[in-house]
């Protein structure tokens, strides 16, 4: 592989990113960040991916690995970080990495955000350092190479 290949998938709601509580998720839009990453890693071939409903996030991660080459992933669940077992079987049953990550503390907030189903099926948890948690993802992907 030439060069490295990783997945960046958001879960529900992050496609409001920039107009839903910009004090907990920043002021940037979801394209934006995407943006953001790709210009801190131009030596990394970036799919972006983003979806409302857990169906298409577990066909995508499937999609992924028949598809081969991919370093990772670096996933936003959203909610369903919190209660979805069958996005959790889906990390299982990959090959490539998954690092979840999230843009606010989740252990500051809510209680039913301080317990994530997906954790114990990833390679390491990121979360509460805004956009920086992207790319403190890919950096441990990378790491990995």
């Amino acid at each position: 592989m030439s060069a490295t290949s990783i997945l960046v998938m958001n879960g529900p709601n992050l496609s409001r990113l920039g107009k839903r509580e910009p004090e907990v998720y920043g002021s940037l839009t979801l394209d934006e960040i995407n943006r953001g990453i790709a210009g801190a890693f131009p030596e990394v071939t970036f799919e972006f991916f983003q979806s409302e409903y857990e169906g298409a996030l577990i066909e995508k991660l499937f999609e992924v690995e028949e598809r081969g080459g991919c370093a990772g992933v670096v996933l936003n669940a959203g909610a369903f970080t919190h209660y979805s077992i069958a996005l959790r079987d889906a990390i299982s049953a990959i090959k490539a990495p998954v690092v979840e990550v999230h843009l606010s503390n989740v252990h500051k907030r809510e209680e039913f955000r301080h317990h994530s189903v997906l954790s114990a099926v990833c390679i390491g948890v990121i979360a509460g350092f805004g956009v920086e948690s992207y790319h403190l993802g890919v950096r441990a992907l990378l790491l990995r190479d």
